[in-house]
C-alpha cells in the first residue's frame, strides 16, 4: 500500500494524479496546506505501518517531524519526500528526501516533475506522451516558466484546476491521461476557459484601481486586497508597475498574504520567510501573522491608491522628443527629458533635480517610487509645453 501527502495547489495535486496512475486503488492520497501537513505526518508515524510506503510531495516538515522521519526510516520504515522549494534544501541530506530546486541543465523543478521522474526511475509508471505533456504544463506553471515561454496552456490548466473541485479535476485528469495519446482540453473546457479569461481581465481592471505603494526596508511593494486570481493579479500588476519590487496580495478571509515579483533580483521567498512563510523566488506566501497584518494591512490602510497612467495618449508618451510629463499628488509636475550629454534628467516644477539617469526607464522608476508619479494626459501636457514656451 501507498500513502501520499501533498499540497493543495496544481503542483501538489499533479503528484496525486501521478500516484493514482501508478498505484491505482493501492494508494491513499490526502491533500494538505502548509499548516496542516505536520499534524498528518505525526498521525501516520504514530500508526507506524511499515508495510505502507509514505510519499510527501510539494511540502516540507518541521524539525520535530524531520527527526521522527529519520528515526522511522532508520528502523525500516518506507518514506520518500520530494520537494523543490529552497526552504526545504536542508532535508536533501537525508536518504529519504530529494529536494531539487533546479536540475543540472538549470531547468527549474516542480514536485510533479520530480515525482514523475522518481516513478519512471523505479519503473512504477510507464512513460507516455500525454503524461509527459501534462507534467511539463504543471512544471512550467508552478515555476513561472510558462510566461517566459508564452505557454498559455499551462496558465489555462491552472485556471481549470480552480474552476472545479479537486476531486473532479483529479478524476478528469486521471481518465484523460490513461486513455489519450496527447494532453488537450476538450471543447467544453476550452469554452469555459475563454469565459474565465474574460472574467479575470475584468477582475484585474477593478483591482488595479486599489493598489497602494509602500516602502518596506529597501524595497517598494505594491499592496492589494484580493480573494481570487492571486497569481494573475500579482503577475499583471508587476508588469504594469515595474518600478515596484514585488506585489503583496492580501486575502483577509483566508488570513494569508501572497507575494509575486517579475524581477530576477528579488526573492519573495526570503520576504515571506520573515513572516514564517516560504515558497519560490518569484511566488511565495505566508499566514497573516500579527507582524504581517501590521505591515500590509494596518500601516497600508491610510495610503492612497496609485494613480494610473493616462491611457491612449498620442503626444505625452514615454521617451517623447520634447520630454514626458508626470503628475504627483503633492510635489506637482515632474518632467523627464534627455540631456545633451545623453543622460535623463528630471525637472520638478521647472527646477532640474541633481540626479541623472542612464535610461528613461530608470528615471521613470525613480519618479514613481519616490513621488508616486503618473503619466499626465495629452491636454495637460500641451498646456505645460505652451507655458514653457511663454517662459
Amino acid at each position: 500500500m501507498y500513502t501520499l501527502l501533498s499540497h493543495t495547489d496544481l503542483d501538489g495535486v499533479g503528484c496525486g494524479i501521478l500516484a493514482k496512475l501508478a498505484f491505482k486503488e493501492d494508494v491513499r492520497v490526502r491533500y494538505h496546506s502548509v499548516g496542516s501537513i505536520n499534524m498528518h505526518v505525526e498521525a501516520f508515524l504514530e500508526k507506524a505501518d511499515q508495510n505502507t510506503m509514505l510519499f510527501i510531495t510539494d511540502l516540507s516538515v518541521n524539525t520535530e517531524n524531520e527527526r521522527r522521519l529519520e528515526a522511522y526510516y532508520q528502523s525500516g520504515g518506507k518514506v520518500k519526500l520530494l520537494d523543490h522549494h529552497k526552504t526545504s534544501l536542508h532535508l536533501h541530506d537525508y536518504e529519504w528526501a530529494t529536494v531539487i530546486v533546479a536540475d543540472e541543465e538549470k531547468r527549474n523543478s516542480s514536485a510533479t516533475s520530480l515525482f514523475y521522474q522518481y516513478l519512471l526511475d523505479h519503473q512504477l509508471l510507464k512513460e507516455t506522451e500525454a503524461i509527459t505533456e501534462f507534467v511539463e504544463l504543471v512544471r512550467q506553471y508552478d515555476t513561472w516558466e510558462w510566461e517566459k515561454n508564452a505557454n498559455f496552456e499551462a496558465a489555462r490548466l491552472n485556471s481549470l484546476f480552480y474552476l472545479v473541485s479537486i476531486d473532479e479535476f483529479e478524476e478528469k485528469m486521471v481518465e484523460r491521461l490513461r486513455t489519450q495519446a496527447h494532453f488537450a482540453f476538450d471543447m467544453f473546457e476550452t469554452k469555459l476557459l475563454d469565459m474565465e479569461d474574460q472574467k479575470i481581465e475584468r477582475y484585474i481592471r477593478r483591482k488595479r484601481r486599489e493598489l497602494v505603494q509602500k516602502k518596506i526596508k529597501s524595497n517598494f511593494a505594491g499592496i492589494i486586497h484580493a480573494e481570487s486570481y492571486h497569481s494573475e493579479v500579482g503577475n499583471r500588476l508587476g508588469k504594469e508597475y515595474p518600478h515596484l519590487d514585488y506585489i503583496v496580495i492580501v486575502n483577509m478571509g483566508a488570513r494569508r498574504a501572497g507575494f509575486r515579483t517579475i524581477h530576477d533580483a528579488i526573492d519573495v521567498a526570503e520576504i515571506a520567510a520573515r513572516f514564517g512563510g516560504g515558497g519560490h523566488v518569484k511566488a511565495a506566501g505566508c499566514r497573516l501573522t500579527d507582524a504581517a497584518f501590521k505591515e500590509f494591512v494596518v500601516e497600508a490602510f491610510h495610503l492612497d491608491p496609485l494613480h494610473e497612467d493616462a491611457q491612449r495618449n498620442r503626444f505625452n508618451v514615454k521617451k517623447a522628443s520634447f520630454g514626458t510629463l508626470y503628475l504627483t499628488r503633492e510635489e506637482g509636475e515632474l518632467f523627464l527629458s534627455l540631456s545633451e550629454d545623453g543622460t535623463w534628467k528630471i525637472a520638478q516644477n521647472h527646477r532640474v533635480l541633481k540626479d541623472r539617469f542612464d535610461s528613461f526607464e530608470a528615471g521613470e522608476s525613480y519618479m514613481k517610487r519616490h513621488f508616486g508619479a503618473w503619466l499626465a494626459s495629452d491636454d495637460i501636457y500641451v498646456q505645460y509645453l505652451q507655458a514653457a514656451l511663454k517662459r
